[in-house]
């Protein structure tokens, strides 16, 4: 079982490893090479700096329970500390911040049969994605390379968000026949015209430039003065104006391909659901909308149905009520319906590629197929 102890205070030199034991780090500035291979994640502080280092770079840095509670626990320590005024988030290895969640774990869990351990899981991930988002101090976050996901949980809500020209940022729950979470629809609901329904339902791929201009990131910095910006931060002179700071290493990207992709995006997606999308989309003479219809006719249509709600729910309100709205989404699909297990089997245990959907095809959808997850109450509330 996961069951671990958030710690109630943490060294300034500390690592914590994937059961959520802590690890001592050598020397005040650490690098990976500098960390036991056991540590999953690297807490230190540069100056006034907390910096969190994500250390499963194999993984992508892929997270689990153990990753989550380190977080959050450093987190905890930083709050009232007088010698802290920034915290920064970023990834070891260059492949990325976090693919995302460990969603084998998540299959073998259901299939065993202990939903408590995934109500304990997805409870501890989205307090630290509000905790990020509600953090009294600048909290910010690297998206460099990928960054998906569990990753955009950790990113998205932070209050300085970085990309650069190497980052390839995305919710692509629907590939797995799931729906967006960690208060991806809160901003999937505040992009700009339909993108929310377009990535959320087609889990597409967001260079840093399109990141952007969906209201995913707020920066763009070249990959190579990352380590400048890292070395600004820990010796800024002015602890008040980090953003002033990231703004000497801003650069205009190119423009985003979704700035002329959004003149049929916004009219296919702005259909009621999901089969009156497709009807659109078969109509559209862009090679870009056949592609999107190809990839919507292979996802889980439950799991778009859910999530093309989802999005829209959560374009009124706050963070926190997204949260909610997923949480119950997120445990229904765990509890009730059989696309989950069946996509994470078909693209990462048998590796098939070839999910039995129920129903099978979009035609299929009953009417008000969300209902069930709009529905449901977890016997766990997600904030108590």
């Amino acid at each position: 079982m996961w069951v671990l102890s958030i710690l109630p205070e943490i060294p300034q030199n500390r690592a914590f490893d994937e059961r959520g034991a802590s690890t001592s780090c050598r020397g005040n500035v650490a690098d990976v090479t500098d960390i036991d291979a056991a540590s999953t994640i690297l807490v230190r502080t540069e100056g006034s700096l907390g910096r969190l280092t994500l250390n499963r770079p194999q993984a992508i840095n892929a997270l689990d329970i153990g990753m989550i509670r380190g977080l959050s626990a450093a987190l905890d320590a930083w709050r009232d500390d007088a010698d802290i005024d920034i915290v920064l988030i970023d990834g070891a290895g260059d492949r990325g911040l976090c693919a995302g969640g460990d969603v084998r774990a998540l299959h073998d869990q259901i299939r065993s049969g202990h939903p408590e351990r995934t109500t304990e899981f997805f409870r501890a991930e989205y307090a630290l994605n509000l905790a990020i988002a509600e953090y009294p101090k600048p909290v910010v976050a690297i998206a460099d390379g990928v960054t998906m996901g569990g990753g955009i949980g950790l990113a998205g809500h932070a209050a300085i968000r970085i990309v650069t020209e190497r980052s390839r940022l995305a919710m692509p729950e629907t590939r797995i026949g799931f729906t967006p979470d960690v208060g991806g629809t809160y901003l999937l609901g505040r992009a700009p015209g339909r993108l929310g329904e377009y990535l959320g339902l087609t889990g597409g791929v967001m260079s840093g430039a399109d990141a952007v201009y969906a209201g995913f990131a707020d920066h763009f910095v070249p990959s190579r003065h990352l380590d400048e910006l890292r070395e600004a931060l820990g010796k800024r002179a002015d602890p008040t104006s980090p953003s002033e700071l990231v703004l000497l290493f801003d650069e205009t990207p190119e423009q985003s391909g979704l700035v002329e992709d959004r003149r049929w995006i916004d009219e296919v997606f702005s259909a009621d659901d999901v089969q009156s999308i497709m009807r659109r989309l078969s109509s559209r003479p862009e090679v870009a909308a056949s592609a999107a219809a190809a990839t919507l006719a292979e996802l889980s249509p439950t799991g778009l149905a859910v999530t093309l709600e989802a999005v829209r729910e959560a374009r009124t309100g706050d963070l926190r009520d997204a949260l909610i709205g997923e949480y119950r989404r997120v445990m229904w699909f765990v509890e009730n319906h059989p696309d989950l297990v069946e996509g994470i089997r078909a693209q990462l245990v048998d590796k098939d590629r070839s999910p039995r959907w129920q129903p099978a095809t979009i035609a299929g959808l009953r009417a008000d197929a969300a209902a069930g997850a709009r529905a449901f109450r977890p016997a766990v509330a997600l904030f108590s």
